[in-house]
């Protein structure tokens, strides 16, 4: 049975990707920080960290892996400190490639992320256009590919850049827009809300991670929704599929993006940077070339994923707000100075 090692698999999108995995025949590995929600014959569970190089030698001395998934990373917004955050994304990444290398195992796909960017440039990005990160998380995400491309020679590496990841389960930050939504709050834009930014649903990520299983060779791949419309016109699909009460209002740029950074600053605010830098702006990716070449094609639309996003939190929103021991994406962010928003909405 081909087994596929699978870092972040307790994690929100590494757990989908390793279910898919199994249900399609694959045995798999999964290591994470967190415990791993699920058990099944074909699965093996270690609670560990990939920046100890030491467990990865005995992890892939023993698992006789056909392919690396690399899913696991530290967000901004959920890292201790900038240390574990640097350490993991990038230290980790070169452990996970320099152990994949010692043992033969050749396909390692890495899933990278738009944050690679922080302005609107006007068009949509192609894997050509060179990055510009403007924070931590960012620069550790670039940092991470060009670790691996110090290992082009040795593995054949399939970079998947994806926007945010939707789907059932999905909360972080999402949780507070839910929250709003449930509880018939006004859910707030910065500016006219025309703003247009791409989601990936992610069970078609899942898919192309799948498909790059059979990839011959290397490539770097964006990814992200069809037919992608205006945050305000997302949020208000949410709202009447809600049946809630709230609706969309404005606040102006200029002096919200102000309060944002003053807020961050003092640490009261769980958006950092890349929010108030992109969050009036539109961001869509290109995605041409992984169509042509994993014959990828997108399923759900921004409103369809986020609709699904929501009824889970709907569903559950007991449950999730006394989650702890589970990754950033499968928990509430904290709100900070943003529950004060709330009071006034």
């Amino acid at each position: 049975m081909t087994n596929i090692l699978i870092t972040g698999g307790s994690g929100f999108f590494g757990s989908l990707l390793k279910r898919r995995l199994l249900d399609e025949g694959y045995a798999c590995t999964n290591i994470d920080l967190v415990p791993d929600p699920d058990t099944h014959p074909n699965l093996t569970s270690i609670q560990g960290d990939i920046r100890d190089p030491d467990l990865l030698q005995r992890i892939f001395a023993t698992g006789n892996f056909a392919a690396v998934q690399h899913c696991a990373a530290q967000l901004a917004h959920d890292a201790i400190d900038d240390n574990l955050l640097w350490t993991s994304n990038v230290n980790g990444t070169r452990n996970l490639a320099e152990a994949a290398k010692q043992h033969g195992v050749r396909k390692f796909i890495f899933i990278s992320s738009n944050c690679l960017w922080a302005s609107n440039l006007g068009h949509d990005v192609t894997e050509d256009e060179p990055p510009s990160p403007i924070e931590l998380y960012g620069r550790s995400k670039l940092t991470g590919e060009q670790v691996l491309n110090d290992y082009a020679a040795d593995l054949d590496i399939i970079t998947i850049r994806c926007p945010t990841i939707i789907d059932s389960g999905r909360l972080g930050l999402l949780a507070i827009l839910f929250e709003f939504i449930d509880d018939g709050k006004k859910v707030w834009v910065v500016g006219d809300g025309s703003n247009r930014y791409q989601f990936i649903y992610a069970q078609d990520l899942a898919t192309a991670c799948i498909q790059s299983l059979g990839y011959s060779g290397s490539n770097l791949f964006h990814i992200g929704s069809d037919h992608v419309t205006s945050l305000k016109q997302v949020y208000e699909a949410v709202i009447r599929e809600a049946g809630s009460r709230s609706r969309v209002a404005s606040l102006p740029k200029a002096p919200t993006i102000a309060a944002m950074q003053f807020a961050h600053k003092l640490k009261l605010s769980p958006l950092g940077p890349y929010h108030y830098q992109m969050i009036a702006e539109s961001f869509v990716f290109d995605t041409t070339r992984i169509r042509r070449e994993l014959n990828w094609t997108p399923t759900l639309t921004n409103e369809e994923m986020m609709v699904r996003a929501y009824r889970y939190y709907a569903d559950n929103r007991r449950a999730i707000h006394s989650r702890t021991d589970v990754s950033a994406h499968s928990k509430p962010a904290s709100m900070g100075i943003i529950r004060a928003l709330k009071w006034f909405s």
